[in-house]
């Protein structure tokens, strides 16, 4: 399959299939990192999330083996690592009766993935609030707004602050800080639960996780900071705004040999 090509509830996709999704931007998703023997670190939760998000989206069920299956279909003649994407949306929605689209269906997208993992990054402030955070949605104009003013002032993505001053996620990603205990700290704000996130938690053993509330002043005086997501594994900040941060840290490379010896599971 070419990279960036799409199906339809397992077939192809039309630019008239697309058109909906795009003037309304109404929908939810989650991205999957498939590795070359085609399992998927966190399948489960990520299937969980479909359902979830679904029920809160558009009020209606998810039947995931059949996600699974169309994401089978879509990932036929890939080979390597790559990241597939599963959006959930209603070819019918319209802006005047949103509450009618009710009847789902699955957009599965292929791209490639990057080695893991990729250089460390610097993030720049921005004060930002997704809109409902828990939800893993399609509206990213916000977030993408604060990523390109971040790239445009000579940084590598945004990090997102709060109206309380507190920092929460980044563009697309979890943040997470390590302080001078050697514990993690994951911010107390509204943040989408992530799939990498729980993985870790569960499975770094001999490490202390924590949630409390971090300030950006706060941020910036930690041992170190990391970003996770599923296309990214655990990636090191290397600065927040003008503070540069350590990018290695033993806690740190603790995380991602865990995150990498993290069992896929089968489609």
């Amino acid at each position: 399959m070419l990279d960036g090509m799409a199906t339809l509830d397992g077939n192809s996709v039309s630019a008239d299939d697309l058109l909906p999704l795009a003037l309304t931007n109404s929908g939810h998703f989650t991205s999957m990192r498939v590795d070359g023997d085609g399992s998927i670190r966190g399948l489960t939760l990520h299937m969980e999330r479909l359902v979830r998000d679904c029920k809160t989206v558009w009020g209606a069920d998810l039947d995931t083996a059949l996600v699974r299956d169309y994401v089978r279909r879509g990932l036929e003649g890939q080979s390597g690592p790559c990241v597939v994407r599963v959006t959930i949306y209603d070819p019918k929605v319209e802006m005047g009766h949103p509450a009618d689209a009710d009847e789902p269906h699955i957009l599965v997208s292929v791209r490639s993935a990057g080695a893991l993992p990729p250089e460390p990054l610097r993030a720049m402030s921005v004060p930002y609030e997704r809109d409902l955070p828990e939800v893993k949605h399609v509206g990213l104009f916000g977030a993408l707004h604060a990523r390109a003013a971040a790239q445009r002032a000579g940084f590598g993505d945004a990090l997102f602050v709060g109206r309380e001053g507190l920092v929460s996620e980044g563009g697309t990603w979890n943040v997470a800080f390590i302080d001078g205990n050697g514990t993690v700290v994951w911010p107390q704000a509204p943040v989408l639960p992530g799939v990498t996130m729980a993985l870790l938690q569960k499975h770094a053993s001999g490490v202390e996780h924590r949630t409390a509330p971090v300030t950006l002043d706060q941020a910036k005086r930690m041992a170190a900071a990391f970003a996770t997501n599923t296309s990214i594994g655990v990636r090191a900040l290397s600065a927040i705004d003008d503070k540069e941060l350590p990018t290695e840290h033993p806690v740190l490379s603790a995380l991602r040999e865990t995150y990498l010896s993290i069992p896929g599971e089968s489609l």
